[in-house]
This record gives structure tokens, C-alpha cells and sequence, in this order.
């Protein structure tokens, strides 16, 4: 067998190695925690070391909380939706979840046999936060998903507790956010290096609504010559220095994606933004083998649907669906980019019977970067965001369809998704509404007009 020499310098972030990840920036920690009231927590749980003695370990495995709203999501919900790309996982909860449109839980992430534990022990918390769940509350479904980690982690030995749920919750806080070998990421392989946890966010320019979008994977799929790396095909050149290496079989793994935001988007909204982190997913190299989980939770914290009112309807702010298209953007950018995150910023480890995952060679990527540097410094970048006021300021035509974007159409121009202009008059007992600092229409062709034909007035 070839011995790969692993790299001791610092692994650092995809960002970093200066990859091409998109036209929008991220924001401030490049984060799902950027999203306002979205927090994260980790228990990691690695002990033992040599054969597998299944109960006994070794254990490389734990749990990863996703909080909505500062964790008080039970009282105070939010639209929630999601997406399967190839269904061969799980995400307990997520039956109701396409049903409703609603998250009332925290989002957990595990292996594949400690969903069960997992579940038991937030709906423990649950109920201890709020006693009346059960009785004068609805029950819940904690929404749980999982990934198989059996390559490094003894997954028969369960040893995910309730007190390793209790210590990610507890734990979980806004700003940056622990990736690769941590939480329930612990035990995880990507493209047959160590993989795990990552995060990336985007915040969109004033001009196309000014929200920020944040995508969390627990990043456990694929196989190593079909990786991407920033488009660059990476694992091809890996796959040779890297043949005789021991890699798992029996499995292509899976990938669940956490998605969050706070543009106003109802359900059906979200649902279709979960589907565009499947493009994400395959810019790195999946192609959602018949093994593979891929499956996608996703959120909005713009409103809040209150557990108790006394009113009989609530109100919404719903963002059109003409404006989706930089979100759809956004997130296929972030999903890249938090799965890279998640490689790069793990390191290589050794599990049960002695099974062992190198991580990412970061100097072979930037190997491969320097060679086509060339090619990327001849491509001009759009820019992020133009510095004229939002209020002077038209929408850049980067986003348009056809001629024209809602935000400068007139009524008569935006078209539904039958392609069928709105009415293209008020009815006779309507106002007619002119946008602010727009003139009047002119009047059809050969209609009076009130003043002479060719006149100045």
C-alpha cells in the first residue's frame, strides 16, 4: 500500500484556499448563524480506539441542535418546508412537516441508529421547557435527521445519550460555528475523505431584498473521482494518488442540509428553495446514488405563527415569487460551499478496526487552483452591489426575465406563472394607483388625449 503523507499545517476554510464560490458574499461568520435567532450546538463523542467490540466502541459519533428563533420555537413557529432529493435516510418529523409548513421543534443531527435516543431526548427537553405539551399543547415530532457513520464509529453500540442531546442544545449560540469533526458530523466521510459538519451563508445585495440566507450540512456522501472542488476536478487527480488507500464500500453514504432565512417565504416558497440545494450538492460531486440519503429541512424566521391567539386569522409577509430567483442563487452558492467547509476544515481520522479517513489534502487543492488562476483572473466578476441609494437605485438587470423586474414593472408587465398579464386597467370603480414618481400611462393610440396632437403640454 502507497503511504500518503498527511499535511500538519492549519486546515482552514474554503474561502481560504481562494476557490471560485459565487457571485454574493457571505455573511459575517459565513454561517447559518448569520440568519437573526438561528443558533447552533455540538456534542462530540469520540473514545476507544482498535477493533470494533460493538457496545464498547470505538465511538466517533454525536449530535448537532439547529435552534430557530433563539430556541424558543415550541411557542413560536415558523414556515418550515423540505425537500428529498433520493430517500434512502431519514428526518423524523418531517411527515408533519410537509403537511403543516410549520417547525415547532429544534432540527437535530446524528447517526442513523441514535435518531430514536435523539428524538426521545428533545422531546424530553422539550416538555420539561414547556410542561403542557401533551395536554393543554398539541404533541410534538422532533424533526431528527441522520447519516450512517459506521466506517469509523461504532453505530451498533448507541452510544448517543440523552445527555449528549441536553449538551447540544444547551450549548448551541450564535456566531461562528464549529465544523468537520464535531457534533453529530463526528463520525462522517465526504468523497472519501473526512467530512462532518459545515456552514456558509449569503446576504443579498439591497437591490434584490437585502436578506440573508444560511445553509448546515451534515456532509457524509459520495466517492473520491467524482469530487468538485470549486468546479475544479479535484478528485480525479486524488483518485490516482489515492488508489490503494482502504476506502468504504459497502456505502455511498448521505448529506442532510439545514436550510434558514429571513426573506418571507410561505412553505411551498421554502420547499422550492430546498430543492436548489440538491444543484449545490451535485456541484461537489453527488449524483445521489441509490444508497444515498439527500434530504433537505429548510425555514424562514420573517414570521412567526403563534401556538396560542385569539384571533381567528394572522397575517404574513409573503416575498414574490418573481424574487426568488437570487435565492435560488444564493443557496446552490452556500450549499457548495458549506460541504467544502465541512472537508476542509476537518482532519483525518482513524475509527473502528483501525478504519481510517485522510483528510482533504489542502496543498493538492491549491495545486490545482494555481494551475487555473489564470483562467479565473481573465473572468470579470459582477459586481456585488452597486453603491448608488436603494431608493435611486434600479434593480440590476443580472436578475431580470425578459426586459423587466418586479420591482420596476408596472402592473401591466408582471406576468404570473402562466405567462398571462395582469389586468392591464383598474376596474371602473377602482382608483387608478401610479407608482410614486412615475408619470401617468399614456393613453392608448388613437384615443383623445385633452390636449392637441403634437403638443408640448
Amino acid at each position: 500500500m502507497v503511504h500518503i503523507p498527511e499535511e500538519t499545517g492549519p486546515r482552514v476554510r474554503a474561502r481560504e484556499l481562494g476557490l471560485p464560490l459565487g457571485r454574493f458574499k457571505p455573511g459575517k461568520f459565513n454561517a447559518i448563524t448569520d440568519v437573526e435567532g438561528v443558533l447552533v450546538g455540538h456534542s462530540t463523542i469520540i473514545k476507544g480506539e482498535g477493533p470494533l467490540r460493538p457496545g464498547h466502541g470505538p465511538v466517533r459519533t454525536g449530535v448537532t441542535a439547529i435552534m430557530p428563533n433563539n430556541g424558543n420555537i415550541f411557542m413560536e413557529r415558523m414556515n418550515g418546508g423540505g425537500f428529498v432529493l433520493n430517500g434512502a435516510g431519514e428526518v423524523s418529523g418531517m411527515t408533519q412537516l410537509m403537511e403543516w409548513g410549520l417547525i415547532e421543534t429544534p432540527i437535530l443531527l446524528t447517526n442513523t441508529m441514535a435518531v430514536g435516543a435523539v428524538s426521545d431526548g428533545v422531546a424530553r427537553h422539550q416538555v420539561e421547557r414547556y410542561p403542557g405539551i401533551g395536554d393543554e399543547h398539541d404533541v410534538i415530532i422532533p424533526v431528527v435527521g441522520e447519516c450512517d457513520d459506521s466506517w469509523l464509529n461504532d453505530i451498533a453500540g448507541r452510544h448517543v445519550r440523552e445527555e449528549h442531546v441536553y449538551e447540544a442544545i444547551l450549548s448551541a449560540k450564535t456566531g461562528p460555528v464549529a465544523e468537520g469533526n464535531v457534533g453529530g458530523g463526528t463520525g462522517m466521510v465526504t468523497c472519501d475523505f473526512k467530512g462532518g459538519i459545515g456552514t456558509s451563508s449569503r446576504k443579498l445585495p439591497e437591490v434584490l431584498g437585502g436578506y440573508t440566507l444560511g445553509v448546515l450540512v451534515m456532509s457524509n456522501f459520495g466517492k473520491m473521482h467524482n469530487l468538485r472542488v470549486g468546479g475544479l476536478p479535484v478528485g480525479e487527480v486524488l483518485a490516482e494518488k489515492f488508489k490503494d488507500t482502504p476506502k468504504r464500500g459497502h456505502t455511498y453514504g448521505s448529506i442532510i442540509a439545514v436550510v434558514a432565512t429571513d426573506a418571507p417565504l410561505l412553505s411551498h416558497q421554502i420547499n422550492r428553495l430546498c430543492k436548489r440545494v440538491a444543484l449545490g450538492i451535485g456541484r461537489v460531486g453527488s449524483y445521489a446514488a441509490h444508497g444515498s440519503g439527500e434530504i433537505v429541512v429548510g425555514f424562514s424566521t420573517a414570521n412567526i405563527i403563534p401556538r396560542r391567539t385569539q384571533k381567528m386569522v394572522y397575517k404574513l409577509k409573503i416575498l414574490l415569487d418573481q424574487r426568488l430567483d437570487p435565492l435560488y442563487e444564493a443557496v446552490m452558492e452556500a450549499t457548495e460551499e458549506a460541504i467544502l467547509n465541512a472537508m476542509c476544515m476537518a482532519t483525518s481520522m482513524t475509527g473502528v478496526n483501525g478504519n481510517h479517513s485522510p483528510a482533504l489534502p489542502l496543498d493538492e487543492v491549491r495545486r490545482a487552483l494555481d494551475a487555473f488562476k489564470p483562467i479565473f483572473a481573465s473572468v470579470k466578476k459582477r459586481p456585488q452591489q452597486s453603491s448608488a441609494p436603494v431608493s435611486r437605485e434600479r434593480p440590476s438587470d443580472e436578475d431580470r426575465e425578459g426586459e423587466v423586474t418586479v420591482s420596476s414593472a408596472r402592473p401591466t408587465q408582471v406576468r404570473g406563472a402562466e405567462g398571462i398579464p395582469f389586468p392591464t386597467r383598474p376596474a371602473p370603480d377602482e382608483p387608478s394607483e401610479e407608482a410614486p414618481g412615475e408619470a401617468p400611462e399614456p393613453p392608448p393610440e388613437g384615443s383623445s388625449s385633452g390636449s392637441p396632437s403634437g403638443s408640448d403640454t
